[in-house]
């Protein structure tokens, strides 16, 4: 007579052989360290003006007060999104230290971050009163 809890002589005990350990996954994000992200300087900034650009249809064209005595020139892809005049006076986060770069032929002097909502894409900003160029910590 045979125990019930022990296998037959010909099957495979499930003992015998321990599962593979699966890799870690990489993260879909490459992970950086704490003075990289330093680096990057986040400041405030008051949309004075914005436009369409010139030649881009998805891209808008905004003038931007980061606290410096002259404004900035910002290039946003979010023209499908906003109408220029309802950005107007907002406060944006940017990053500032960002070097120029020149997108359809316009000068884009930083970076304007924003979230993909379940609608439309919504510039990041800060509530209540900031000066323009209030460091992000």
């Amino acid at each position: 007579m045979s125990d019930p809890e022990t296998p037959p002589a010909d099957e495979p005990s499930e003992a015998a052989a321990p599962a593979p350990v699966p890799e870690p996954a990489e993260p879909e994000t490459p992970q950086i360290k704490i003075d990289h992200f330093a680096k990057v300087d986040l400041r405030t900034a008051r949309i004075l003006e914005a436009g369409p650009h010139p030649d881009a249809d998805r891209l808008l064209v905004l003038k931007i007060d980061v606290g410096e005595p002259e404004p900035r020139q910002l290039v946003a892809g979010i023209r499908a999104d906003w109408e220029p005049e309802d950005l107007v006076g907002r406060t944006i986060v940017v990053i500032a230290n960002l070097k120029p770069a020149k997108l359809r032929g316009v000068v884009s002097q930083g970076m304007m971050l924003a979230v993909k909502g379940t609608d439309r894409v919504i510039p990041l900003g800060v509530d209540g009163d900031v000066a323009p160029g209030t460091p992000v910590t």
